[in-house]
């Protein structure tokens, strides 16, 4: 039961309103004292002709406000305060959790519709850093997301795979390339000879012309130079596929720049027949002052096609092969005004897809107090932060399993600490808004009392934990249905059954918004909500029997509800820490 729904029915009937109207204005209180819903009555005084106190109280009064499910409904100045009964509120919402488990806020709403999320994206032969993983988790989670809601996702891994720089590895690699350092470590050695490319260069200007001769002949499809691009290529997706691996992250399609290369003269073609094509200092550009943005060049004034030239030929295509209901571009927010270009040129070239199309930006990487061994000086490899949260993580189960002298073997520890540490990561990127810069922090991060996936994965861990342990005793959680779920009607119950109920109302704002930190706010809260239930009520003690069956029944929509948004943000849990 949608008990917010429930309440917009009973207004609309009382007032005549739409029941769409009334579901959009109910509000929920900023205090428990003011009750569970709240109606503004504003927007019916001017029908009803009288002010929205005197409306509310009116209201408040009415035979068609009472119901099973409602403790009470009273008037507070222009608002009218719906109270649910607790109880029946408590079966209503645990009934649906444990029906469902891990399928709990699932729906159909993007049934028969496909959502193109475009994420990850590196650049071949360059190392895969914390940059790239803000990307890679944003996009991972906003696939599961829109998955959890019925739609047909398809995760697009746009690779860097083309450009003037494999011109120059090309050169490099023919130079100084080293096939046995290759073989062993593809991208450090790929980043080697393309830094000594660069520092060569300075001094020898034939490199540079080398490096464009041998681009030229890769566009040209010349067959050693496409050979060795296709090595470099094929090399670093092995690596950053052990990567993905590891977070559980996939893609169904790898289709980068160089595959879209090959359709640009088709975009190009598509403008000038619309008479789009201006010609700027000696460029062709289209100009969008009518959006309000920059003209966006399409060809250079050496009559070579760029990135963007690309990025419109991607959209066609993908338009043509999935007719995609929105099409998601996981991109830093300084790309911002390039897909303002890119879709406004579709706009005004006709494409009715370019409305279907967004780009979801997001911040910076910053850290504080942490040190890296890096293997070229500047950046922090993604795969280093990652053995790092692992290793540390893995110091501190290990010190509170031998303070609890817990019988889990090294290998399980170690197993936990990977999927804790990986977790807390993940969870840095996700808690809160994407635009807003991360700053990395060990003590943060690591904390299994903050807003953390240690505390969450613990939380989890500690309830599965208490489950057991009543199975030892001849316990087990009452089904769904039950009415003996009418008996968790205490405040700390109360409050974590409502923190419940928030997370499917989260999943689609998530999606609504393309924030997945929505969901990392209610999982949180349903967390520190069981938190605050287990530290001031008794779960296995007591005498009544039938609460305690009840209160395990709680823990297990805990567990389900915590497992279910964790996997939505790409963080997988344990049964025991």
């Amino acid at each position: 039961m949608d008990f917010k729904n429930a309440v917009a029915v009973k207004v609309a009937e009382a007032t005549g309103l739409d029941v769409s109207e009334v579901n959009r204005l109910v509000e929920i209180p900023p205090q428990e004292d003011m009750g569970d819903f709240a109606f503004p009555c504003f927007v019916l005084a001017k029908t009803m002709h009288k002010a929205p106190n005197m409306i509310a109280s009116d209201l408040s009064e009415s035979d068609q406000m009472s119901a099973e499910w409602l403790s009470k409904v009273e008037a507070k100045g222009p608002y009218l305060n719906f109270f649910v009964d607790r109880g029946a509120y408590a079966k209503e919402v645990l009934s649906e959790v444990l029906s469902k488990g891990t399928s709990y806020g699932q729906s159909e709403e993007g049934e028969g519709k496909t959502v193109i999320v475009e994420f990850s994206s590196p650049n071949i032969a360059k190392p895969f850093h914390v940059g790239h993983a803000f990307t890679t988790i944003l996009g991972h989670s906003l696939s599961r997301i829109y998955e959890k809601l019925g739609y047909k996702v398809v995760r697009m891994n746009h690779l860097g795979d083309y450009g003037t720089q494999f011109g120059k590895l090309i050169t490099a690699y023919r130079l100084w390339g080293d096939e046995e350092a290759l073989e062993k470590d593809p991208i450090t050695e790929l980043l080697r000879i393309y830094v000594k490319f660069h520092e060569e260069e300075k001094n020898d200007p034939e490199l540079t012309v080398s490096a464009r001769e041998n681009f030229k002949k890769l566009e040209d499809g010349c067959e050693e130079e496409v050979a060795l691009w296709q090595k470099f290529r094929d090399m670093s997706l092995v690596v950053f596929e052990q990567l993905y691996k590891r977070m559980g992250v996939t893609f169904d399609n790898y289709n980068g720049e160089s595959y879209y290369a090959k359709m640009a003269d088709q975009v190009v073609a598509m403008l000038k027949e619309k008479n789009l094509l201006i010609e700027s200092e000696g460029a062709q550009v289209v100009d969008l002052e009518e959006y309000g943005v920059p003209p966006c060049i399409i060809l250079k004034s050496d009559g070579t096609t760029i990135y963007g030239t690309r990025d419109i030929a991607a959209i066609l295509y993908r338009d043509e092969k999935y007719h995609f209901d929105k099409n998601i571009y996981v991109v830093g927010i300084p790309q911002a005004l390039h897909f303002k270009q890119v879709f406004s040129t579709l706009k005004k070239a006709g494409y009715a897809c370019a409305d279907k199309c967004e780009h979801v930006g997001f911040g910076l990487v910053k850290f504080q107090n942490m040190k890296f061994s890096t293997r070229d000086g500047n950046i922090v490899l993604l795969e280093e932060l990652l053995d790092e949260s692992v290793a540390k993580t893995y110091e501190l189960i290990k010190a509170n399993a031998e303070t609890r002298k817990s019988d889990m073997s090294d290998e399980e520890l170690r197993e936990i600490a990977e999927k804790v540490g990986l977790g807390a990561v993940i969870y840095t990127y996700v808690k809160a808004g994407r635009e807003r810069d991360i700053v990395f922090s060990w003590d943060t991060m690591l904390d299994f009392e903050g807003d953390t996936a240690p505390y969450l994965i613990y939380t989890y861990a500690r309830t599965r934990s208490i489950l057991r342990k009543a199975k030892e005793q001849g316990f087990e959680p009452v089904g769904s249905g039950s009415v003996l779920l009418n008996k968790l009607d205490g405040d700390e119950e109360f409050a974590c059954v409502k923190a419940l109920a928030d997370l499917p109302d989260a999943i689609r704002k998530a999606a609504g918004s393309n924030e997945p930190f929505m969901v990392s706010r209610a999982v949180a809260g349903i967390a520190r909500a069981f938190n605050r239930f287990y530290n001031n009520c008794s779960i296995l003690g007591g005498e009544d029997a039938e609460l305690k069956t009840a209160r395990l029944a709680m823990c297990e929509a805990v567990c389900d509800a915590i497992e279910t948004g964790t996997y939505l943000l790409g963080i997988s849990v344990v049964e025991q820490m």
